[in-house]
């Protein structure tokens, strides 16, 4: 006896010649695509970066005085005057500090973009290339890896007369992307043999197609990751050049602290000199790791629901998490198809059970 499809649509939603494809919802993409701003860490750190940001364009139209101009108003504490102090010369060190995040910001961004991209080409392409193209691109990977970073910075930039942003920044990157290559390669050879890759390269798509319209959309957590890691490698590089006095190409956090270092800052108590400028440092490098902490827990659900207590269904019941407890969550398809249909002796309507 066979059974109405009417009758079985009713017993079993989105069965039977009604059946039609689930649709998405409008607002559960949204937030699919806005999950990544819910997280409080990476909430949190990206308004901290936008501040320096923000202060990175307009901080020398607001610094209140010439950075390098001298005033009487030697080694003086913070005042209404000076909001954070004078240096040995009368200097502001408020606007000291305001000049100096453009050139920290945009030396910090400017070599992740390069080291970036580097890491981009080289570890992909070897990745998915594989062949006598891996193993010359992994040997010419390792051979920069274990180049000093710091020390051959400090060697080329001592070696050159007129050292600006941009070449620090050039410098840093070309030194700075062999690690994050090396992630992508080692990524890129676990994605490369995957199915949805391979039905590409069975259709005809081109090399450089798929590793652009395939592979790079599943590495955009790693390569985010990899920009983050160096941007704080560069800020911390830069401020590093200009506090042992290699680099003095004008005002930054560095440079701050070098001139509070050599002119015995600390031990004349003028802690308003160096203090602004590693509560900054520290600032902006905490601000740089919540964002990486966001993209971990925006890739990983199992550190997204760490040391959650309670998860909420899609049936919007409240489950509490105990310890050496695994809920099993059913989705309402699985109930549904756990409901099969049942025949009565006598011809009357379909009815449900629930399957053992």
């Amino acid at each position: 006896m066979s059974i109405p499809t009417s009758s079985i649509e009713q017993v079993i939603p989105g069965q039977g010649s009604m059946a039609q494809p689930e649709v998405a919802r409008p607002g559960r993409a949204r937030r699919q695509r806005f999950r990544f701003l819910r997280s409080a860490k990476a909430t949190t750190g990206l308004v901290i970066l936008g501040i320096y940001v923000l202060l990175a364009i307009i901080g020398p139209w607001i610094a209140p005085y010439d950075p390098s101009a001298r005033s009487n108003d030697l080694v003086q504490g913070p005042s209404a005057d000076h909001w954070l102090g004078t240096t040995h010369l009368g200097q502001d060190v408020f606007s000291q500090l305001l000049v100096g995040t453009r050139s920290v910001i945009y030396v910090g961004f400017l070599a992740a973009i390069i080291a970036t991209t580097l890491s981009v080409l080289v570890g992909i392409a070897a990745g998915y290339i594989g062949g006598k193209t891996d193993d010359t691109l992994s040997v010419f990977t390792n051979v920069v890896l274990v180049i000093p970073a710091v020390p051959l910075m400090i060697i080329i930039t001592s070696t050159l007369n007129n050292v600006s942003d941009t070449l620090i920044a050039v410098i840093i990157g070309l030194t700075a992307w062999s690690w994050n290559a090396r992630v992508l390669r080692a990524q890129t050879l676990s994605l490369r043999r995957r199915d949805f890759v391979e039905a590409s390269r069975a259709s005809g798509e081109s090399t450089w197609r798929i590793i652009g319209f395939e592979l790079m959309p599943n590495l955009t957590a790693v390569i985010a990751s990899g920009f983050v890691g160096t941007v704080i490698f560069a800020v911390l590089s830069e401020i590093t050049l200009a506090f042992i006095g290699v680099v003095n190409n004008g005002w930054n956090w560095g440079t701050i602290l070098f001139w509070a270092q050599g002119q015995q800052a600390l031990g004349q108590d003028a802690w308003w000199w160096f203090v602004p400028a590693g509560l900054a440092i520290a600032l902006l490098g905490t601000s740089l790791s919540l964002i990486n902490f966001g993209i971990d827990e925006f890739v990983s659900p199992r550190l997204r629901s760490a040391g959650k207590t309670k998860v909420k269904t899609a049936q919007g019941r409240t489950i509490r998490m105990r310890i050496g407890f695994t809920p099993v969550l059913e989705s309402p398809m699985v109930q549904a198809t756990r409901m099969v249909p049942t025949i009565n002796t006598d011809g009357a309507t379909p009815v449900a059970r629930e399957a053992k």
